[in-house]
């Protein structure tokens, strides 16, 4: 099956990594990847914020860009729901683009779900740690995706999943949530960064960047020992490299 891999703008510019491991993962499962050039933005942003005159111009260069694939495979619950939930809401006064918009959502899928849910993903991977698992909400209440990834994960040899307590609550990112209500970010994250602790985790993975970048820096200035990984990065057996903040 040819797949398009929607990169994610976080991803592109903070954790090309993640970009990698997706694809090592989708090549694995026997899939043709291509990563389309031409992508940018999915608009989110702009949709957010009620922009709705540039989220749609944005909307249309993804749709076109992304034309002529069996799948669109998105490592991010956030950029997943705005193309499959959002897009068609976009244009509802537009028949032509609805019908591309529809067309576009039926065939995409959150990465971890479309591994567990359509490729049925197996692996051969080694992971003798312990890891805690946080549940974006986009992934969790956008798109009902929640078990694909601990079922995954359950499939690496060796990694013993310790749930933390709490693991659907917002982490405080919240896109620019988290720049209008910082006080209130702050303490989110600081509950979230409690609660991972207390479960005794080596590692945190979850589906989207933004949350991990959240989460990892503010177990950065704790001087946590967590380090934290896109789930992709896990599965495809890259937690021997630099997780998220180290980098720095």
């Amino acid at each position: 099956m040819r797949v398009a891999l929607f990169v994610t703008c976080l991803i592109d510019t903070m954790r090309p990594q993640a970009a990698f491991a997706s694809i090592q993962l989708l090549e694995q499962a026997g899939c043709e990847v291509e990563v389309p050039e031409q992508q940018t933005c999915c608009g989110q942003p702009a949709y957010n914020n009620g922009d709705m005159d540039n989220a749609r111009q944005l909307a249309r260069h993804t749709i076109d860009s992304l034309q002529g694939y069996d799948y669109i495979v998105i490592p991010s619950g956030s950029c997943a729901g705005m193309m499959i939930h959002h897009y068609p809401r976009l244009f509802t006064d537009e028949p032509e683009w609805l019908a591309k918009a529809e067309a576009l959502a039926s065939c995409s899928y959150e990465l971890t779900q479309f591994l567990h849910d359509v490729v049925k993903f197996e692996t051969s991977v080694t992971c003798p740690q312990t890891l805690t698992y946080h549940d974006s909400c986009s992934c969790k209440r956008e798109l009902g995706v929640e078990q694909q990834p601990r079922q995954l994960l359950s499939r690496l040899d060796g990694l013993v999943l310790n749930e933390m307590e709490e693991t659907e609550v917002c982490c405080g990112f919240g896109g620019t949530f988290a720049v209008t209500y910082p006080e209130i970010s702050a303490q989110m994250v600081g509950n979230k960064t409690s609660n991972i602790k207390a479960s005794g985790a080596q590692l945190l993975a979850a589906a989207d960047l933004g949350c991990l970048l959240n989460i990892a820096g503010k177990l950065s200035r704790e001087q946590s020992p967590v380090r934290a990984f896109h789930i992709a990065e896990v599965l495809a057996g890259l937690t021997d490299k630099a997780a998220i903040g180290e980098e720095d």
